[in-house]
């Protein structure tokens, strides 16, 4: 599995996409589900609904490698693994096959001893961890799903989770676990018992008294479909942790040269549409206009329909998070086409205006959704997408993809009551305070230096041209040669096309400078001086041909022979 570039799909440009490999320390995922009673047969639909979306999205996911294994084990009766390690990419109707079988797990006559789960909950941590080490020695080292050799275990169950934790550190205490990067218990907690002071289903409590030498947390969930496909999304997420990913250099307060840093890692917010395969009708693209049409269907030069968006919803704009909004912005500005008349292009305006200046006089937003196309046939599953329509300062509007539920990645940032030190706000003030301030941005402020890139990059590649000079007895050819050659070349030129040149015979076109205005006045008085004349140009025939000249390493462009 290459990390770096991925073959682009049946919707793509048709050009590599390369990227970083941003994922290089991802560990292999083992899922433990303890189906014990009475919690199995509450929450059996809810964490298989949750797994068989989680797993869909996951193994069409384009890009780097976000999970590179799989293992997944069942408690019940007894201790069972229903799915040994294997790639998520590509693999999802044997996930599939997977989650249907644990699914079909009864939700009674299971074992009822907690002291029995607990022993099978241990080995099932064990034997992961064994099957892992077995896997990661019959595979190849250069192989990317197992570059790194570590395994993070996670536990769902509906017992109470801190004594599912004890059980597991009295159980591992004597173990091998130095493959074992982390282990995550998720307990899920009824709705009926999701009180309003509980933890969110984002919050995660890490115990201080564990003695296995390896982190081990505590998240509750309520038990609903989209608190697990938060849990599982977070696997999607870098999990790396080696080093910080972003340094802000600020400006010293004093007179220190040195700039003041700011260490810190970067989160996904949503995963990008473009790394989904297949196209929606709407959302992956929206860099030009024709990105944005609906692509035109059937023979001609028809032209395509208008694209339907619905207003669904008004929203304020100060609950409108810019983290949720990708792609690139489109503006929309008021229709001028002409094949409308005056009165109604006239009336269309005046509903334009209107509502740019209710928007922004209000403070509003318009949630759009796509209108599905009434051609297509009833029943299809089609993907809508969603857009943000915002008002700016001009007559016109700004049109914004924004991500669906789907794509959600989870992002539980934590919200701080207490203010910082007094230190770090003098620091920072102080730091912000050697700023130009200014009250509007002016993009035409901004340089990236992108002219003087691309000039240089297109300098450094330069095309080999298909013809040589001649050598160095021709340059000093005087101009009555020169014109005998020429006469020459025009006798073989007016020859009948029926006759065939020989296999010796060469076909040379010699190019002569143009006269300037001091050589056209001067040719009465004489021929030129032979310094006067420049190396003539010849061109190669289909007869006979040079070798060509080796390629550099950077020049892989097809050089183009003239006959």
């Amino acid at each position: 599995m290459d990390n770096r570039k991925r073959q682009p799909s049946s919707s793509s440009t048709g050009s590599l996409v390369f990227w970083s490999s941003s994922f290089p320390r991802q560990a292999a995922r083992v899922l433990i589900v303890e189906a014990l009673p009475p919690g199995w047969s509450d929450t059996c639909s809810v964490l298989c609904d949750a797994l068989d979306n989680f797993l869909s999205l996951a193994c069409s996911l384009d890009g780097p490698c976000r999970i590179p294994l799989l293992s997944l084990y069942a408690i019940s009766r007894q201790q069972e693994c229903l799915l040994p390690f294997v790639q998520v990419r590509g693999n999802l109707a044997r996930l599939h096959s997977c989650v249907e079988e644990l699914r079909s797990i009864p939700g009674e006559s299971c074992i009822k001893s907690a002291a029995k789960g607990g022993d099978l909950l241990r080995q099932a941590v064990l034997d992961s961890l064994q099957q892992f080490k077995q896997y990661i020695r019959h595979t190849s080292t250069g192989n990317q799903a197992c570059s790194n050799a570590s395994v993070e275990v996670t536990v769902v169950t509906s017992q109470p989770g801190r004594s599912v934790i004890h059980q597991l550190e009295s159980g591992l205490k004597e173990a091998d676990l130095v493959s074992l990067r982390r282990l995550l218990v998720v307990q899920i907690i009824g709705t009926n018992d999701w009180s309003q002071d509980s933890h969110s289903p984002e919050a995660t409590m890490t115990e201080d008294s564990l003695m296995l030498g390896t982190e081990v947390d505590l998240q509750q969930v309520e038990n609903s479909v989209f608190a697990m496909e938060t849990v599982l999304k977070a696997w999607l997420q870098e999990q790396g942790g080696e080093r910080e990913h972003l340094h802000l250099l600020l400006p010293s307060p004093s007179d220190n040269p040195l700039p003041v840093c700011v260490k810190c890692d970067m989160l996904e917010r949503l995963i990008s549409p473009a790394l989904i395969p297949m196209t929606p009708s709407l959302g992956v693209k929206t860099e030009s206009v024709r990105d944005f049409l609906p692509a035109v269907k059937g023979p001609g030069n028809q032209s395509p329909t208008p694209q339907r968006l619905r207003v669904i919803k008004v929203l304020h704009a100060d609950g409108v998070c810019e983290s949720v909004l990708y792609g690139l912005p489109l503006v929309i500005r008021p229709t001028t086409c002409w094949q409308l008349d005056w009165d109604e292009m006239e009336n269309n305006n005046s509903l334009f205006h209107a509502l740019c200046q209710t928007l922004r006089n209000q403070d509003l937003f318009l949630l759009l959704r796509v209108e599905p196309d009434k051609k297509s046939p009833a029943g299809g599953s089609g993907v809508y997408s969603h857009y943000i329509l915002q008002p700016s300062p001009s007559l016109s509007l700004l049109l914004k993809p924004v991500a669906s539920r789907e794509l959600l990645l989870p992002c539980s940032l934590p919200v701080s009551n207490q203010d910082p030190s007094p230190n770090a706000m003098q620091s920072i003030q102080g730091c912000l305070s050697q700023l130009d301030e200014d009250f509007v941005l002016n993009p035409l402020l901004l340089s990236s230096n992108l002219y003087q890139h691309l000039r240089s990059r297109a300098l450094l590649s330069q095309p080999r041209y298909p013809y040589r000079l001649q050598s160095a007895p021709a340059h000093r050819e005087q101009p009555q040669a020169a014109e005998s050659s020429r006469n020459a070349v025009g006798r073989q030129q007016r020859q009948p096309p029926n006759r065939q040149l020989g296999p010796s015979s060469r076909v040379r076109a010699t190019v002569a400078p143009l006269p300037s205005a001091s050589s056209c006045s001067s040719s009465l008085l004489g021929p030129p001086p032979a310094k006067a004349s420049r190396p003539a140009l010849h061109f190669l025939s289909s007869g006979r041909r040079a070798p060509a000249p080796p390629l550099q390493e950077e020049d892989s462009d097809d050089c183009l022979i003239l006959q």
